[in-house]
């Protein structure tokens, strides 16, 4: 992979997973304490339950890490430094 799909290749993976990562985290992190509000009003696709706040929120936070962190592990694969194709222009080996 040459230095301009690399770049390429970061940049669709930031836009598409490191974008919706950090909503994630913002969403997850808000759910997850309105589930420990007290008295929260709380309705999680009909459920009432501040449990189901917290499983939500859970879920919500994990998954969104991963995708936080999609970008950069996509940087180091494609930055990483490969060891050069051998060389056709080096000397024969004597024959016996």
């Amino acid at each position: 992979m040459n230095r301009n799909q690399s770049m390429f290749a970061t940049l669709v993976a930031a836009v598409l997973c490191g974008l919706p990562g950090l909503f994630g985290l913002c969403f997850g992190s808000t759910t997850l304490l309105a589930g420990f509000m007290p008295g929260a009003r709380i309705d999680i696709l009909g459920s009432t339950e501040q449990a189901s706040a917290v499983t939500l929120g859970l879920l919500v936070l994990c998954m969104s890490i991963i995708m936080t962190a999609m970008p950069v592990i996509i940087w180091f694969v494609t930055r990483r430094r490969r060891e050069p194709p051998p060389s056709d222009h080096e000397p024969l080996p004597p024959t016996s």
